[in-house]
This record gives C-alpha cells, structure tokens and sequence, in this order.
C-alpha cells in the first residue's frame, strides 16, 4: 500500500469517544512490550508516529491513527506484563473485550506475538476468543531479525502449534528493522478495508 498520509488522531478510554463517520478499523493487539508501536511505525513509514518505549504497558488507551484518510489503524492496550497499577490493568479488560465485540467499524485483528517466545497462556486466550468470535484475525511474530534464519523458523511451529493456528489461519513473520513481512501483512490489511 502506498502511505500517503498518517496521523494520530485521538486516544480514547471509552468506548463512546471513539471517532464516528465510520471508516474501517484494523485493531493491533499483544501483550505489553511485543513491538505494536514499532510494527505500526514500520507500515506507515513513519519513525514516531506511534510512540515506542522500552518500559511495558505505555499504552493505556484506544489509540486511533488515520491512514490515507481512508481507514484507522487502531493500537490496543498491551496486555500481560505493565508497570501500571493493577486497578488500571484490570480496567483494560472491558475496554478491549467491548472494543473487539461492539465495534461495527473493525475490519480485523492483527494479533502480535514475540517471535523470540512461545506465545502466553493470555496470547492463547486471545486467540481463541478472537476465533470463537470470528473476527479475522492474522498473527504476526515480530522480531524476527534477533534470531537466525533456523530459529525463526522453528519458533513459527511453536507460535503455529502453541495458538493451535490451522493451515489456513494466517502467520507473519515480521521484523520492523528489515521490513520483513511488511508488504504480506499489508495484502492482508487491504483485503480487510476494500
């Protein structure tokens, strides 16, 4: 997909406040700290759009970026491991859940995990949720450019085997520093918004 524009437009912490007229969403979603923001960086071609951290759990909201001035790309918070309070945590929750089942505008679910690691028991749950409810759904392993060609490609069978991912369930590897995966997970994005 050709970028021509990309901007943050709002952070939301209800549901109510998210922006009407009805473009399409894609939602990002992955536990905190498994690179949501330097992926969304990478597909915009932007270095900041999306601000990334080392420290887990800086997004705390439902934030809204305009792509083309034609659909949103939508940052979850991260979930698992934030050095937030717990009440705020769990306040999460609600958020996502009410996000992924009520929203009318969501095209699709692009669902992170971290190449390096087997998937969590919450990215399995995820997972199961996301199919139970059939949202389309693509899993992208990110990082792929801190392991070897062999590694890699084992740990796409424990992400595939872990989730229980069919052959037909979609699997990204990706890598924000060498843009691997990049042009595959835009085919999959267009097919969602057109």
């Amino acid at each position: 997909m050709n970028i021509v524009s990309a901007e943050f437009v709002k952070s939301v912490a209800d549901l109510q406040r998210c922006p009407a007229g009805g473009r399409p969403e894609v939602a990002l979603a992955g536990r905190s700290n498994v690179g949501k923001s330097s992926l969304l960086n990478c597909l915009v071609n932007r270095r900041n759009l999306a601000r990334t951290s080392n420290t887990p759990g800086r997004t705390r909201t439902l934030n809204f970026y305009l792509i083309n001035n034609r659909f949103y790309l939508v940052d979850l918070p991260g979930y698992g491991y934030a050095r937030v309070p717990e009440k705020m945590r769990v306040g999460w929750g609600p958020l996502i859940e009410g996000y992924l089942s009520r929203r009318p505008e969501l095209r699709g679910v692009i669902q992170i995990v971290d190449l390096r690691h087997p998937p969590t028991a919450q990215d399995v749950q995820l997972y199961q949720w996301l199919k139970h409810h059939h949202l389309p759904a693509v899993v992208v392993a990110t990082k792929a450019d801190k392991l070897s060609k062999s590694q890699g490609l084992r740990q796409l069978l424990v992400v595939r085997q872990t989730l229980g991912l069919t052959g037909d369930d979609p699997l990204i590897k990706f890598s924000a520093r060498t843009r691997e995966g990049r042009d595959e997970l835009w085919r999959v994005i267009e097919g969602w918004i057109n």
